[in-house]
């Protein structure tokens, strides 16, 4: 086995389990990054909700649409790593403080647009204050929680990406409605500025821990794997990287959604802005109770039968295109109002289920490099092409159609699962017998 990788993991592991941080400034450190979470999604998905306004008042083509949608999911994929090892080095807290006046002040920019042009830039920049956000907040929290908490916390602080997702459709829709669609942008930009002005007062950095040490234990060497070690161990498992396939066409299915269904309730189910954008965070809040609940029923079901942490969520992703493709088919009603739910409760349930395959098959030295693997792969082959794959075919086949079809990348993502599945036990076995070693 690589001892390197051991004794780093050790190690951190080690100095994590004595440190104790007061009850009261950890919880105080919890709430204003969570509050910045669901203020970067809130910035990030209220576009959906004012797009049929856009739509109105511009002409756009439903590509045009799309543009604004993707840009950011595809500048928070291409910036993630860089930025964060920006922020491994100048410092936790100033850079979340700097990222969160950069996507604020870009999402009260988008109320001041006035062209497509003007708004897309102002997305992009939107995109380039959230690149690093997740990784930056999420490594502050597991210094501040012992190991024994940081499952729970990590998960309510990633919580927040639903919260934020329904709040910014349903706040969008209503302030659209009532005040105009350059509001909407003012009303959920603004909120982040309050948090960002107090973070740095509240939340103390840590020193970061140095990747070339001399330090040793045993006979574990503990200086930094090579750049290209580490992409030879990120990729080195057949089942980890099918996830990574799987995951980021599933991640397509959530984005669809939020990006395009309160345009689809407003054209289709003749519904106003703000009772859309209200239907819409619905069908978003099923979407996050399947994630909360799909990682939990896949370790149950896999408990005896290991192959099963794969093909679960395969199962889930067949299941979200038979229910999309056919709520998109069947003409508007309470049936096709159904489906639509029923599909958006599976469309991110494979979240937890990719993430404990990636980790499951890889080094634990590792580890944190395939979380941003993750979340690359699923910005860059999901969240981004998506809603533009939808507003691509719209144009030329009408948005109804063009949602009928794009959950075919789904059963894409189901195929990718069920390869995974047929190589997961033998690469999971090789982990532990080197981590045993």
């Amino acid at each position: 086995m690589n001892p390197t990788l051991s004794a780093e993991s050790a190690n951190l592991d080690a100095l994590d389990d004595k440190r104790r941080m007061p009850r009261l400034y950890a919880w105080s450190v919890f709430a204003l990054t969570f509050g910045l979470m669901m203020s970067d999604y809130l910035s990030r998905q209220v576009i959906g909700a004012v797009m049929p306004a856009l739509k109105l008042e511009w002409s756009l083509l439903d590509s045009q649409l799309a543009m604004l949608v993707s840009v950011v999911s595809l500048v928070v994929g291409v910036l993630t790593v860089p930025i964060s090892l920006v922020a491994d080095r100048w410092g936790r807290v100033k850079s979340i403080t700097l990222m969160a006046f950069v996507w604020c002040l870009a999402t009260i920019a988008c109320g001041m647009a006035h062209s497509h042009g003007q708004l897309l830039w102002a997305r992009a920049f939107v995109g380039i204050g959230e690149a690093a956000y997740g990784a930056a907040g999420a490594a502050l929290l597991a210094h501040v929680f012992p190991a024994r908490q940081r499952a729970a916390v990590l998960g309510a602080f990633l919580s927040a990406s639903l919260f934020g997702s329904v709040l910014g459709v349903v706040i969008g829709g209503a302030v659209a409605a009532q005040a105009g669609w350059r509001m909407a942008f003012f009303v959920v930009g603004a909120p982040g500025l309050l948090l960002a002005l107090l973070y740095p007062f509240v939340v103390r950095d840590y020193k970061t821990v140095a990747l070339d040490s001399t330090k040793s234990q045993g006979n574990a060497s503990a200086e930094r794997p090579g750049f290209q070690r580490v992409v030879r161990e990120v990729f080195a498992s057949r089942a980890g990287n099918f996830a990574f396939l799987a995951s980021g066409l599933q991640m397509a299915m959530p984005a669809m959604l939020i990006a395009w269904l309160p345009t689809y309730f407003s054209r289709y189910h003749d519904i106003d802005l703000k009772k859309a954008g209200l239907m819409a965070g619905v069908a978003v809040l099923a979407a996050g109770v399947g994630m909360i609940f799909g990682g939990g029923l896949a370790d149950r079901l896999s408990a005896r039968n290991p192959r099963r942490r794969a093909l679960v969520p395969a199962v889930y992703s067949v299941l979200t295109a038979v229910a999309l493709m056919g709520a998109f088919a069947l003409p508007p009603g309470p049936l096709s109002m159904g489906l639509i739910f029923l599909g958006a409760l599976f469309a991110a349930a494979q979240g937890g289920c990719s993430s404990a395959i990636v980790c499951d098959v890889t080094h634990p030295g590792v580890r944190a490099t395939v979380a941003a693997t993750m979340a690359l792969a699923n910005n860059l082959i999901g969240l981004a092409p998506g809603p533009l794959i939808v507003g691509m075919l719209s144009d030329h086949l009408g948005l109804k159609l063009a949602m009928t079809l794009t959950p075919m990348l789904a059963l894409a993502a189901a195929f990718f699962f069920v390869l995974s599945s047929r190589s997961y036990e033998a690469d999971a076995a090789r982990i532990r017998a080197r981590v045993a070693a």
